[in-house]
């Protein structure tokens, strides 16, 4: 069975690089859905304290007939685990390191955060020589050069930090999206969507499955069904979706230490229990819930179960915990904290879907009809969902280990 399926484009507010540093996804759980139609389509654990220095990025140079010889084993490898190659000498450095020796990865990690820190502050304590014409300019270009590669090298570190943490929860990541398949199906990989739900909180999956029933509608439960689908739009989901994902465990990590100190706005486990009971007792038909906020319609009886607090009613409170944030609290919790945490979203999906051919037309608007349509299954367009939500969700983790070590996050 075949469908037509168009997707909206996701309501995401953030600034590109000409804009500045911050990237909001603020609105980003608001994003746009899949309709379709049943006609034809008509056109960080503990490092190792081991000694690499022997075998660092700046040995790769000394050793380069070697690496050359060994390059396309080595990236056909990379591949198998991540559709971005890395290009610096440290990135390709520590992806080998994670094909070949994972368990040193976090040693590697540390030494390189060491030397970035060292190259940082030399530049910082390095004198600008006086003025005098083009000296100053080309000082000043190979400082900016300088700082470009300290800023590749450190998304670099951050992205191979976020494939070992799928590695290691043993998840492999979706390739490459391409027609490679004589039937004209992208969805080839294997279902990981088991694995990947249980990486988050209970929480935290009630509301990502609040954001699949968003996107995928009446769909959400429909596996078998293949539908073609603009590629551009489903890029543009993915990477909405590792935003709401980076900004769900954001909020997520607040809430559960909130919760273990107990200070949640809900008080002591007394006041939890009143409250679920409240909530019950107006949920049962005589006495119907007057549903005012524009998702609560999820919030029905049908939420919650007699189970302690019920998936539902855990939904409900981290949905509540996030509603009462003021404004500017919201705003901020919505951010991308780091450029490089920005370049490695707009880079992986770029890797995945690869570069759109965006063409506008007279009145501003996107061109569709230069779209290119991919056949995908519904299954396994939630695989991609949850797979973005979760890197999303391991991008906040280890910039926040980063940033603890080589500090690089603006506050």
């Amino acid at each position: 069975m075949e469908a037509t399926a168009s997707l909206r484009s996701p309501q995401i507010l953030y600034r590109t690089r000409r804009f500045g540093p911050r990237y909001s996804i603020f609105g980003v759980h608001r994003m746009g859905f899949l309709s379709f139609e049943s006609k034809p389509h008509l056109g960080f654990k503990g490092h190792i304290p081991i000694q690499l220095s022997n075998y660092g990025p700046q040995r790769l140079g000394a050793r380069r007939s070697i690496v050359r010889a060994s390059s396309s084993s080595f990236m056909e490898d990379s591949s198998r685990i991540a559709p971005l190659q890395l290009e610096s000498p440290v990135g390709q450095f520590l992806s080998q390191i994670l094909v070949n020796h994972p368990h040193l990865l976090p040693a590697a990690v540390e030494q390189q955060l060491e030397q970035l820190q060292t190259n940082r502050e030399a530049e910082m304590n390095k004198e600008e020589p006086a003025p005098s014409g083009t000296d100053i300019v080309l000082y000043r270009r190979i400082a900016e050069v300088k700082a470009n590669d300290r800023e590749r090298t450190l998304e670099e570190i951050l992205y191979t930090l976020v494939i070992q943490k799928f590695v290691e929860a043993d998840v492999s990541l979706v390739p490459a999206i391409s027609q490679s398949d004589p039937s004209g199906r992208v969805d080839q990989w294997s279902s990981q969507d088991e694995k990947l739900e249980k990486l988050h909180s209970s929480e935290a999956y009630e509301m990502i499955k609040n954001h699949l029933a968003l996107i995928l509608g009446q769909r959400l439960g429909d596996s078998n069904s293949v539908a073609p689908i603009s590629k551009l739009k489903v890029g543009q989901v993915y990477a909405a979706s590792v935003m709401y994902g980076y900004f769900l465990k954001r909020v997520d990590q607040r809430f559960q230490l909130e919760k273990s100190m107990k200070i949640l706005p809900w008080g002591s486990e007394e006041e939890e229990s009143a409250i679920k009971q409240a909530i019950l007792d107006e949920s049962r038909p005589s006495a119907p819930i007057e549903l005012t906020h524009p998702e609560a319609s999820s919030w029905s009886s049908s939420s919650f179960n007699h189970d302690g607090f019920g998936n539902g009613m855990k939904s409900r409170r981290l949905r509540s915990y996030v509603m009462s944030f003021d404004s500017d609290t919201l705003q901020r919790y919505a951010t991308i904290r780091s450029t490089e945490a920005f370049n490695i979203i707009d880079k992986h999906n770029e890797a995945l879907f690869g570069r759109p051919e965006i063409v506008f037309t007279p009145e501003g608007t996107i061109d569709s009809s230069k779209d290119e349509l991919i056949k995908i299954s519904f299954a396994g367009l939630r695989r991609l969902i949850l797979e973005a939500v979760t890197f999303g969700s391991f991008l906040w983790d280890v910039e926040s280990y980063v940033d603890s070590r080589y500090h690089f996050v603006t506050n």
